[in-house]
């Protein structure tokens, strides 16, 4: 089939195209062409490259009708951020495609009730992001009961994997943590430490992507969250990653006014963000439906996105 990749060169899309253009699908991705695949892979040189700005066209109206004259079978949507994009293009596209794959988010849960958390508990979204991503979900779903679109949404977590910091064991992406834990320093943790981070591979969104595809019959008019087996909490992920690194956990609990005093304003508000949500997803819906096996835990996605990062930067890992 064709398949039309748009934001294929990120990060989900380093690993997703190859993974389609193996599986024997013609691929198009749509991108800027200003960034490259994190990782060389010999497919690439088989794929069609399409440059658009995405954003300067839907300025300009005609980013829908150049995807839809593109005549894919099925249409992958890694960059749709808003409601108005989504009709805009779902519309444009409704009777052409035979499967359209929307990239969500755990954010649309927002504050969750239960944990693991589940598809189908009411979402609670808070902020721009997580708001947004939830309406685009509730059109979509809209859009398939009342016209038979046949759309699949997936919900990553923290997406990492080498070439992506991964969200830190206190809540946002500043590397300096995980330095201090390779050193054997004290850091700071938040409240108890008790708030839950949920990541995920890159490598297993892209596999989750393919199960969709592959799954068709029970993936169409439904919602996946795409995460790892389990999520962490905030000391138990600073705690094995100072283990990981042969040292001794050191840390150091203060209540969140302090604790957000000595830290900068964009590292603040990303933990926040982070350990106000506290995702933990289930992935059972998409064990069951799609046969999706997570091929790394949360740590090991994390550690092997340290050891990329380490490595290009150049800095020891105390192992």
């Amino acid at each position: 089939m064709k398949v039309i990749v748009i934001g294929g060169t990120g990060h989900i899309g380093t690993y997703l195209v190859p993974k389609l253009v193996e599986a024997g699908h013609d691929v198009v991705c749509i991108s800027r062409r200003q960034a490259k695949p994190y990782i060389n892979h010999e497919t690439w040189k088989s794929i069609e490259h399409v440059t658009i700005d995405r954003t300067k066209s839907e300025e300009n109206g005609d980013f829908a009708s150049q995807i839809a004259s593109l005549n894919g079978d099925i249409i992958i949507d890694l960059i749709c951020f808003t409601p108005g994009s989504a009709q805009a293009l779902v519309e444009a596209l409704s009777d052409r495609v035979q499967h359209f794959l929307h990239c969500g988010t755990m954010w649309v849960h927002g504050h969750s009730v239960q944990v693991p958390t589940t598809e189908d508990l009411k979402r609670n979204p808070f902020g721009s992001y997580g708001i947004n991503k939830a309406n685009i979900e509730a059109y979509l779903h809209s859009f398939h009961q009342e016209c038979g679109f046949p759309v699949t949404i997936l919900h990553p977590g923290h997406i990492t994997g080498p070439g992506w910091l991964p969200i830190n064991p206190v809540g946002n992406l500043n590397p300096e943590i995980f330095i201090r834990l390779a050193q054997g320093e004290e850091i700071n943790l938040p409240n108890l430490g008790m708030e839950t981070v949920h990541h995920v591979h890159a490598d297993d969104v892209a596999q989750a992507f393919i199960k969709a595809i592959e799954n068709r019959q029970d993936s169409i008019g439904e919602s996946f969250h795409v995460v790892s087996e389990q999520a962490l909490t905030l000391r138990g992920y600073a705690a094995e990653m100072a283990r990981w690194f042969g040292q001794e956990p050191k840390l150091k609990f203060l209540p969140w006014k302090e604790w957000q005093k000595n830290v900068s304003r964009r590292d603040k508000e990303l933990t926040w963000d982070h350990i106000a949500h506290s995702p933990c997803g289930s992935i059972s819906k998409a064990r069951t439906l799609l046969n999706y096996q997570p091929k790394y835990s949360s740590l090991q996605a994390v550690q092997e996105a340290i050891v990329h990062y380490f490595e290009r930067e150049g800095i020891k890992i105390y192992r």
